[in-house]
């Protein structure tokens, strides 16, 4: 054979092989993700719905086509909530099932553990839309591939305590918040804010259940709290909220966004009641607002897959971040790369179509999600709506900046609940 037939039959051989193949975790058929959180253990109610919100999602954009012909799909590991499983998980999701990037990985301790142990930003791989709060996060130098979506625990302290202020000025105020990166957030957003406690009570992550809910309540009944603040995950409420209701203390109960999951407190076998006329908040529309175009695909789409299970809010976040996830592939290009993935979001993300009342700030110098709340109370059933049925929503950062009330609109639902 000659040289030049040697080169063209190379040449031939080349063109074959698809271009995306070079990239961990993309073929020609397919874009793999993975995600670890607490599938099982203390902190697993709510948050282990996730993943199947998320894999409804996917599902309903392979069935129309996928991304570029592209199926999207997730693997999904149980890190219990604990940092050096969540290390373990992490690197058998990419060594060994070869993701092409992490997905809404949960847990500000287990995403600090895995950055500083797996050190995903050293090797270019993506960490979209981490399920935490923690503002760290939001350090693009220390954290170069990971992307925030949730407004910080900063934010919401601060925008938490201009409700207070306007709300129940004057009043003792007692705060129950979990010990650790999270917690510390939320303290240093109402000092900002100027806001002091009466009672401040901590916990351990993972410490949370009836008998140490007790101590809680007997703490927070002797400092003659008026008014608490739950600065926790669900499990935790659930745990104060029906041990209170057993001790009949009965405070205005200001939950946080993390712990005010109605489905999995009454999950845990607190009554609708004891949540009626409790304060919670969220950056996303109510999970029982089928008025909303988002709300209701959303609905359809989970509910047609999990046809047993109810739409909360939980459900509610899982199905937007797999929204985000499928916009920001089909803006890497048609044979995405981790790097053309990371460019794509810095580039286009702030404009991605989305559920949230707020708006997200992602830009080639930001890495912020959302910034921003809306105050709500629940109703007799348990469920977040917002005050006389309008929603009105506040925005700052993790800064010293101003509590403003936000005049975002959202831009409207693409076709089909699809990417563009």
């Amino acid at each position: 054979m000659t040289v030049s037939a040697v080169l063209a039959v190379a040449s031939l051989a080349v063109t074959t092989v698809p271009a995306q193949a070079a990239e961990v975790g993309v073929s020609s058929t397919e874009i793999k993700f993975g995600m670890t959180l607490p599938m099982t253990g203390t902190a697993s109610p709510g948050y282990n719905k996730i993943p199947a919100a998320v894999k409804a999602y996917f599902e309903y954009v392979n069935a129309n086509g996928g991304i570029n012909g592209r199926k999207l799909t997730l693997v999904v590991k149980d890190d219990q909530y604990v940092p050096t499983q969540a290390v373990a998980k992490t690197n058998e999701l990419i060594l060994k099932d070869k993701v092409m990037a992490l997905l809404a990985p949960l847990g500000t301790a287990n995403n600090k553990a895995v950055a500083s142990v797996v050190n995903p930003g050293r090797r270019g791989i993506p960490v979209l839309f981490v399920n935490t709060g923690f503002s760290g996060f939001a350090d693009k130098k220390k954290y170069p591939t990971t992307f925030s979506v949730l407004p910080s625990y900063i934010m919401e302290a601060k925008i938490m305590s201009e409700y207070i202020k306007d709300n129940f000025d004057g009043k003792k105020l007692g705060l129950i918040y979990q010990d650790d990166d999270f917690g510390d957030d939320a303290l240093a957003g109402f000092k900002q804010a100027g806001i002091n406690f009466a009672v401040k009570v901590p916990y351990a992550s993972g410490s949370q259940s009836g008998t140490t809910a007790a101590g809680w309540v007997q703490k927070l009944q002797a400092g003659g709290a008026e008014v608490v603040i739950l600065f926790g995950v669900s499990s935790a409420t659930a745990a104060a909220l029906g041990t209170a209701a057993v001790l009949k203390y009965a405070p205005q109960w200001i939950l946080g966004s993390v712990g005010g999951d109605a489905t999995t407190i009454k999950a845990a076998g607190v009554p609708a009641g004891v949540l009626y006329n409790a304060v919670g908040a969220s950056f996303a529309p109510a999970t029982t607002d089928t008025t909303d175009e988002y709300v209701k695909l959303f609905q359809d789409i989970y509910l047609k897959a999990n046809p047993t299970q109810t739409f909360d809010n939980n459900v509610m976040i899982g199905m937007n971040t797999a929204f985000l996830t499928a916009q920001a592939i089909q803006a890497a290009g048609k044979n995405p790369t981790r790097k053309s993935l990371i460019a794509a979001i810095e580039k286009s993300g702030s404009t991605f179509a989305s559920a949230a009342l707020v708006p997200l700030n992602y830009s080639s110098t930001s890495h912020i999600g959302y910034n921003g709340y809306w105050f709500g109370k629940y109703s007799p059933t348990g469920d977040l709506k917002p005050a006389g049925g309008v929603y009105t929503v506040y925005t700052t950062d993790s800064a010293d900046g101003a509590v403003v009330k936000s005049t975002y609109k959202r831009a409207a639902m693409p076709a089909k609940g699809l990417p563009n």
